[in-house]
């Protein structure tokens, strides 16, 4: 009796296990993209869709600025015509009693600028790579766009692999 007790354990648990990997979505993990250019450099971003507490979806793009060596960029992206903002507004980054305002450098970007979607907007990332030291989730608050977006510690240990991945290039 035990035996049979034990063996249809093992089968349930099996079973769920099962169900689990064949039912359950993907965990979302972000993953640095690399692309080639025109000119035949590689280009790397960070690419991860995110909701804020409203249910919007915004995409986040972090990529270096090669204008400017060791400089990154945060690429927020909606559906167009939702960040309809006056430039220069500063994103607002909060992480326990650490606080950040990220400068909107949209403005600087020609095709931003004449894009009559307005979808987009940039902000300078460096700063805030820079002072991070691990990776711990980040709030994120666009005055006059959204309250707060959530970001998880995994889409920041990306971005900081960013920074990484730049300081290894720049030693080859």
């Amino acid at each position: 009796m035990r035996v049979f007790l034990s063996l249809k354990n093992i089968i349930v648990v099996l079973f769920t296990l099962i169900l689990f990997v064949v039912f359950l979505p993907d965990m979302a993990y972000a993953k640095l993209q690399v692309t080639n250019n025109n000119d035949g450099t590689n280009f790397t971003r960070s690419l991860e869709s995110l909701r804020d507490l409203d249910y919007e979806t915004w995409q986040l793009v972090a990529y270096p600025n090669y204008a400017h060596e060791n400089d990154f960029i945060l690429r927020i992206v909606g559906y167009p015509g939702t960040l309809r903002i006056d430039h220069p507004t500063s994103l607002q980054v909060h992480s326990g009693l650490k606080n950040w305002n990220l400068n909107d450098i949209t403005l600087l970007n020609p095709k931003l600028v004449n894009d009559p979607r307005e979808a987009a907007a940039e902000f300078e990332l460096t700063s805030l790579l820079s002072d991070l030291t691990n990776n711990r989730p980040l709030r994120l608050i666009l005055p006059g766009v959204f309250s707060e977006l959530p970001v998880p510690p995994y889409l920041v240990g990306e971005w900081r692999s960013l920074v990484e991945d730049s300081q290894i290039d720049e030693q080859n």
